[in-house]
Order: C-alpha cells, then sequence, then structure tokens
C-alpha cells in the first residue's frame, strides 16, 4: 500500500476512534466561542490557546496567536511548518468562532454546547460552521506527517475566531504580516456542497453586504381613526419602496445590482449542477429569481435580494395607531462583475427615482453589520485544476467545479492581501441548519472528507 493509501487508512482510524476525533471535537464545541457576543471575547483566546495551538505544536508547527487590530474582536492563530524553502506553500483556514448559541431554541440533540450523536447526525453549535471542518484538516495533516515522516510541502494553518462577526480585521492584520501569512496556493473548507452525495469544489464566494431601509415620519404614533387617510403610514410607504427593489417574483430591478452577462467558463462549470440539500431540504421555486437562469446559476452566478426582517408599530401589542417609524433589513448578495462600491449609490438613484426620497439607508444593527466582497478563482487556473485532480485521485470521478459558493467568507484577504489562488471544499451539506438551532453534521459525509483531505494533502 502506497503512503497515500496509508495515511488516508490511518486517518480514517482515527476518525473512527472514539478517542480520536469525536473527543477531539467535543472539546472544540463545548467552548463558546459565540464572536457576535462581546462578553465571550476571553473564549476565543481559550480556544485558539487550549485547543489549537497544542495540536499543531504537537507535529511539528510554530504558532503564533495575533490580536486582532480591531477593538473587541477576536484574535487570529498561525501555524507554520516550513520543510524546504523550495517546496511550495499552502495555506489552510478555519475559524474557530460560532454565532450565538440560541439554547432554548434547540429540540435535537443535547443543546448546542454539547456534541451529541443521534444516528448519521451529530449536533452541536459550530459542527458546520466550522469546527468539524477545521477539525478534519488538522487531522489529516496529522495523519499525514505521522505516515511519511513529512508533509512533503510547507504548511501554513490559520484559524481566525471573527469569521461570524465579518472578519473584522483579518484583511488589516494579515497586511501588516503578509509575509508571515504568504503561501503559494490556498485549500480549505467550509460551507455545503451543493449535492449532499458527492463532493465539489468552491472557487470562491459571493459578496455579502447588509443594510436597513428607515423612514421615520412622525414623533410618536396617533389615533389610526383621527388621523387615518390624514397621515402617510411609514409601513405602507416602505412596503412599496422594497417593492420596487425587485418585482414580484424576486428579480432584481436596481440599475448596476447585476453583474452582467455570465461568462462562458462559469456556464460551463455550471452546466448540469443540480442542487440536493438531503431529505429534510426546502422545495425550489422554480418561478423565483432571475428569469432564464438555471438553479445553480441564480446561487452561484448571479445576484439575490433579501428583506431579512420588517418591523413597524410593536407586532408584539399592535395598537390602533399610524405607527411613526418603519425599518427593514435587507441583504445583497452578489457576484464577481458588481461593483461594492457603487451598490448604495445606485440605490439610492433608484429610490429617488420612483418617489421614496424620504427613505433613508442606514447600517444594520451592530452583529449584522459584516461585508464581504466577493472572490473567485478562474475555473481554468492551474492550482484549480491541480485540486481536482487530486479529488477524483481518490474517488474515482472529476469532482464539479463550482466558480463560487452561494455564501460569504473572507476570500478576498487571499484574493486582494496575498495574491494568491484559492480552492475550498465543502464538508457540510444544505440541510445542517448552521446559523439556526440543531446545527450538525453527518457522521458520514464528515468521514468521506477526512478521506478526501488527506488524499490531498
Amino acid at each position: 500500500m502506497s503512503n497515500r493509501d496509508t495515511a488516508i487508512a490511518n486517518a480514517l482510524a482515527w476518525f473512527d476512534d472514539d478517542q480520536g476525533y469525536f473527543e477531539t471535537l467535543s472539546k472544540r464545541v463545548a467552548v463558546q466561542t459565540e464572536s457576535q457576543e462581546p462578553s465571550q471575547l476571553p473564549e476565543l483566546y481559550r480556544y485558539l490557546e487550549k485547543f489549537i495551538r497544542p495540536d499543531f505544536e504537537d507535529i511539528g508547527y510554530e504558532v503564533i496567536v495575533y490580536d486582532n487590530p480591531f477593538e473587541g474582536q477576536g484574535p487570529v492563530l498561525l501555524a507554520t511548518r516550513i520543510e524546504d524553502l523550495a517546496l511550495p506553500t499552502i495555506l489552510g483556514y478555519g475559524h474557530g468562532d460560532a454565532v450565538c448559541g440560541q439554547a432554548d431554541r434547540w429540540t435535537k440533540g443535547e443543546g448546542p454546547w454539547v456534541l451529541s450523536r443521534d444516528g448519521d447526525h451529530v449536533y452541536g453549535r459550530g459542527t458546520a460552521d466550522n469546527k468539524a471542518q477545521h477539525t478534519t484538516y488538522m487531522g489529516a495533516l496529522k495523519a499525514v506527517i505521522e505516515t511519511r515522516g513529512r508533509l512533503g510541502f510547507n504548511s501554513k494553518f490559520m484559524v481566525e475566531t471573527g469569521e461570524e462577526n465579518g472578519s473584522k480585521g483579518l484583511s488589516e492584520l494579515v497586511a501588516a504580516h503578509k509575509d508571515a501569512f504568504m503561501a503559494d496556493a490556498y485549500f480549505a473548507s467550509d460551507g455545503p456542497r451543493v449535492d449532499i452525495t458527492k463532493p465539489n469544489l468552491n472557487l470562491g464566494n459571493r459578496g455579502c453586504l447588509n443594510f436597513d431601509l428607515l423612514i421615520e415620519a412622525l414623533e410618536g404614533g396617533h389615533h389610526s381613526g383621527n388621523w387615518g387617510g390624514l397621515l402617510s403610514n411609514p409601513g405602507i410607504v416602505l412596503s412599496h419602496a422594497v417593492a420596487c427593489i425587485t418585482d414580484s417574483k424576486g428579480k432584481i430591478l436596481v440599475d448596476g445590482w447585476t453583474p452582467g452577462p455570465i461568462a462562458n467558463s462559469v456556464r460551463e462549470a455550471l452546466n448540469g449542477v443540480e442542487r440536493d440539500g438531503g431529505a429534510h431540504a426546502p422545495t425550489i421555486n422554480q418561478s423565483w429569481g432571475e428569469p432564464g437562469l438555471t438553479s445553480a446559476e441564480k446561487v452561484y452566478a448571479w445576484n439575490s435580494f433579501e428583506v431579512l426582517a420588517f418591523v413597524t408599530g410593536n407586532p408584539s401589542n399592535p395598537v390602533n395607531a399610524i405607527p411613526p417609524r418603519a425599518r427593514a433589513s435587507c441583504q445583497l448578495r452578489f457576484v464577481v462583475g458588481t461593483d461594492l462600491n457603487k451598490v448604495e449609490e445606485n440605490l439610492r438613484k433608484h429610490l429617488d427615482a420612483h418617489g421614496f426620497e424620504q427613505v433613508v439607508i442606514t447600517k444594520p444593527f451592530e452583529g449584522n453589520d459584516a461585508v464581504f466582497h466577493a472572490a473567485r478563482t478562474p475555473p481554468d487556473h492551474p492550482w484549480a485544476q491541480w485540486m481536482r485532480r487530486a479529488v477524483e485521485r481518490t474517488t474515482g470521478e472529476v469532482p464539479v467545479m463550482i466558480p463560487n459558493s452561494g455564501g460569504s467568507i473572507c476570500n478576498d484577504v487571499f484574493q486582494d492581501v496575498l495574491g494568491i489562488p484559492f480552492v475550498w471544499m465543502p464538508l457540510s451539506y444544505t440541510g445542517c441548519s448552521q446559523h439556526a438551532p440543531n446545527e450538525h453534521i453527518l457522521w458520514s459525509l464528515t468521514r468521506e472528507g477526512m478521506g478526501l483531505v488527506s488524499g490531498v494533502y
């Protein structure tokens, strides 16, 4: 059996050992790394220092934990193993933070901070996003080193603790220590597969901009009988303003909010791609979104506008009064080809042209104010092609290569600050309930991921 096959077998043996993968992940899930909760900043440091640093140092990495240049934001760990300066250097990534636990809303497992297994489902906050993923990568690196005494390449691996809070300060930190983070290529995992039954590679991500639309029309509420028909209702006006951003089927109507023609290479990469989110995934509304596009093209090659929340008056205790204000929390997900710097300007022009000058475009509430840039490695890039062949060598089948994921992450750090090609290999699935109660991984899919990552390494 070759070193490669032996390394994969050793990694899977560790995964199957009760004292191996499950115990390691249990300890990591138990750390309440809620980056959106300022009081949990000490837990972010504890996660890196106690549960990540020692494991990297045990396999010959030098480890530095950097303070975030932004006050109150989580630290970043960089583990480095240089075997030969003549060899290529591969940068890995994970994030140790998770969204808030929402313990009172869990109905599966034993709550957010206890890893528990029910058949193929393994529950715990941060499992799917992203503790299971970087635990897999760390286990694979260890298996390769222990099998052949070396990696055969140079390795750097960063674990940040602020991704769920918008990776604030990460770009500035990496830029300030560029030489330390520099590599030849990037390989990591985050997010779900397109099809639960087979692996795929992602070459980037959609950008994300959250913003609020606000109308403050009155000093206070006014009796709806005495003033109804005389005073404009902020809720009604704002609902019409929101409605003019798309048509009734979700097609974006704002000039400059779409990326232009889809590149042929992107269309070819998405040809035949079908989404399979598993047994409990919602049914796709085929008529929703940009007409003329496939479901895959709508998510991986186009932009989408969403209303995340809409509040006017007091929904929990409505009274017979015209409310003084209305607020809508909105989001634009966008792909490469959309000018982020002009998104607000173009929306302002659009609202004014439709008679909604009184609508204010403002920042969202803190905790939902992350901004991510769109980024993409070209499908024909040598690193993308090498990764495709590496995965094929393990599975025996050519993996689907997606131009970018539907979600958003800090890819612009690798694209714009480091200038290196990046490829992601998702190890989760769309039904994993990430960011929601009952977050989980599939044990079988994660085990398969252990073999795939070990094979690439």
